[in-house]
C-alpha cells in the first residue's frame, strides 16, 4: 500500500519561496502520477499541480503556474514542488496524492482530486509578514 508523507510547509514572508516534499513509501513511486493540493480555511480543495509517472506531462492551475514548479525523482521515491513568489493567498494547508496505478498509465496527468486514491495528511503553508 502507498504511504504519503509531505514535508517542506512553515511560515514564509511575502515573496519567499518554499519547496514542499511528498516522500512515498510502501511501493516503488514511478508507479503513480502525482498531484499537490491545497485548502484555505474556509475554502474548498483545489488541485495546483500534477506529474505523470516519468515526469514528461506536467500541469499547473492558473493562479501557481509561472512561480510554482513540480518535478520528480524516482530513484529517491520522492515528488517536490518549488514555491516562489508566495503570496499571501498562498497560504493553505498543503497536500500531495498519487492516481491510482491503472489511470496512472495515462500520458496526462489530472489535477481533479476525485481521481486520486492515496493522500498524504498534509503540510501547512503560512504567507506572512
Amino acid at each position: 500500500q502507498l504511504q504519503l508523507v509531505e514535508s517542506g510547509g512553515g511560515l514564509v514572508q511575502p515573496g519567499g519561496s518554499l519547496r514542499l516534499s511528498c516522500a512515498a513509501s510502501g511501493s516503488p513511486l514511478d508507479y503513480y502520477a502525482i498531484g499537490w493540493f491545497r485548502q484555505a480555511p474556509g475554502k474548498e480543495r483545489e488541485g495546483i499541480s500534477c506529474i505523470s509517472r516519468s515526469g514528461d506531462n506536467t500541469k499547473y492551475t492558473d493562479s501557481v503556474k509561472g512561480r510554482f514548479t513540480i518535478s520528480r525523482d524516482n530513484a529517491k521515491k520522492t515528488v517536490y514542488l518549488q514555491m516562489n513568489s508566495l503570496k499571501p493567498e498562498d497560504t493553505a494547508v498543503y497536500y500531495c496524492a498519487a492516481r491510482g496505478r491503472v489511470y496512472s498509465t495515462l500520458p496526462m496527468c489530472t489535477m481533479e482530486g476525485a481521481g486520486m486514491a492515496f493522500w498524504g495528511k498534509g503540510t501547512l503553508v503560512t504567507v506572512s509578514s
